[in-house]
């Protein structure tokens, strides 16, 4: 795999600053039951990392010592961590909104028969892989048959008050390009994606995020291959919209691997960019209880245009409409 960091080192990205962390992302682990083309942590079926007991410990610790609102847990398929479950109910318990960036196909998996009745019990927000609402796209870019069998599961979590009106189950999904474009305006695509979904196959759901391409891990490593990286970077570098810097998801979220090591964002994770915090080389969780990071410097590079071109993208869809 093409490494994408040393072609992004030398950067003019503006410095800035964080705020009180009120997200904690937490990646579980590699491991997935997919490997998708824009994946950027490149995960798969034969990624073994994951995160110990332990460390969920201290994930649940440091919540509870931070007062994070927001418990966003990912990967590779965060699901099939065995703590995956124990670690909601825990957080759940502390009042903490728990999203789980679901891949949808992960409900068909054995083992996985009663995931979404579970997601549903504990009342958590599921952010879903949907990055089109046509079959032809979703499977080449996730493989095929995925795309029948995000329809099935989206069908079940509807069946379970998931999109529906005063339920309180939220279901969103999660569009990127499928190539090395710029994505559509959010508010527009939404509108689509809700027709299309709803005349087809009688779906709901409550809000589309869009996400940009990062030109990191698995789509960097392509973008390099057919001789596309510095055309992508340029297209990023000329959407720069300085008002975006205002909303950027690593100034109230902190970025969790499966070792307990921290980052500002899970871009910055997947290039291993740490956390700089007094001069330490990098900083685990546990190091960080009690810490207060408000006006901490945020690691910066040239894969941060990716966030601020255009309408802005975060792991909350776009900054602007």
């Amino acid at each position: 795999m093409h490494a994408t960091l040393p072609l992004m080192r030398d950067s003019d990205f503006p410095a800035i600053r964080r705020k009180q962390p009120e997200t904690l992302q937490v990646n579980l682990g590699y491991k997935c039951n997919q490997s998708c083309v824009h994946c950027h942590v490149n995960a798969g079926p034969t990624r073994t990392e994951t995160m110990s007991r332990e460390t969920v410990n201290e994930v649940l610790e440091f919540t509870r010592a931070a007062r994070i609102a927001k418990l966003d847990l990912t990967g590779g398929a965060p699901e099939l961590n065995v703590h995956f479950r124990d670690l909601v109910r825990a957080a759940r318990e502390l009042d903490v909104h728990v999203m789980d960036r679901c891949n949808l196909t992960i409900l068909e998996q054995p083992g996985q028969e009663d995931l979404a009745q579970f997601l549903a019990a504990q009342q958590v927000e599921v952010v879903a892989s949907m990055p089109c609402y046509l079959e032809e796209n979703v499977d080449r870019q996730r493989g095929k048959g995925v795309f029948d069998a995000s329809v099935r599961a989206l069908k079940t979590l509807n069946r379970l008050g998931y999109g529906q009106p005063n339920s309180g189950l939220q279901l969103t999904l999660v569009y990127n390009p499928q190539g090395a474009v710029l994505p559509p305006p959010q508010q527009s695509l939404e509108t689509d994606y809700r027709r299309h979904l709803s005349e087809r196959f009688g779906i709901s759901f409550n809000h589309l995020y869009v996400i940009t391409n990062m030109p990191i891990q698995r789509f960097g490593s392509m973008l390099i291959s057919k001789g596309q990286f510095e055309h992508y970077m340029v297209l990023l570098k000329n959407a720069y919209e300085a008002d975006n810097l205002n909303g950027v998801m690593c100034r109230n979220l902190l970025s969790v691997d499966w070792r307990g090591y921290v980052y500002d964002c899970d871009f910055n994770q997947m290039l291993g960019l740490p956390l700089a915090y007094k001069g330490r080389a990098r900083s685990h969780l546990r190091d960080l209880i009690g810490v207060d990071l408000a006006h901490n410097e945020i690691t910066v590079a040239d894969h941060c245009y990716g966030c601020t071109a255009g309408q802005g993208s975060s792991c909350g869809g776009a900054l602007v409409e």
